[in-house]
């Protein structure tokens, strides 16, 4: 993204100090203090898009990639073309509204077992598999037959492609 928060913000010119705190960026100007939702700054649809189909096309035995907010709102998700779905979407959508969920039951945790590095769940039909990322959560689904291994090297790969996500 060439666009700075400058340019998006108009009259933001200079920034002495800015921080990100849960979902807004605090920014403190010369003269003024500015309170900005992270949003204004996310990725667009296309680029978004583009995520998931970069993420899909990591393996031929993926099966789908999302992204969801941390309300568990899918701002972007595909089915990969062949694929058939197991789930109907008010089943995804209801199963990424709990995937979110999870994510904040899961931070009671995390100063006495640290953060969750990534989830993977193994069923028969499918492994679904999900990455938290500062403002969003990266859900993707595999083949079952896929050896640990490769499963784990793509974790590594997606979790590099969304660091900023």
């Amino acid at each position: 993204m060439d666009t700075s928060i400058s340019d998006l913000c108009g009259q933001i010119h200079c920034y002495q100090c800015m921080v990100i705190v849960g979902n807004y960026i605090l920014a403190e100007g010369p003269s003024k203090r500015y309170i900005m939702p992270t949003e204004r700054f996310a990725m667009n649809g296309t680029e978004l898009l583009q995520l998931v189909e970069d993420i899909i096309g990591l393996d031929e035995q993926m099966r789908f990639a999302a992204i969801i907010d941390n309300r568990g709102r899918i701002r972007e998700s595909i089915m990969k073309t062949g694929k058939q779905s197991l789930k109907t979407q008010k089943e995804e959508e209801h199963f990424c509204r709990q995937v979110a969920e999870r994510r904040r039951m899961r931070k009671d945790f995390d100063e006495s077992l640290g953060k969750v590095r990534y989830v993977h769940v193994e069923r028969e039909k499918v492994t679904q598999m999900v990455v938290y990322t500062p403002r969003n959560i990266v859900y993707f689904t595999i083949e079952p037959e896929v050896p640990i291994d490769k499963k784990e090297i793509l974790i590594t790969k997606i979790k590099k492609m969304t660091v900023d996500l």
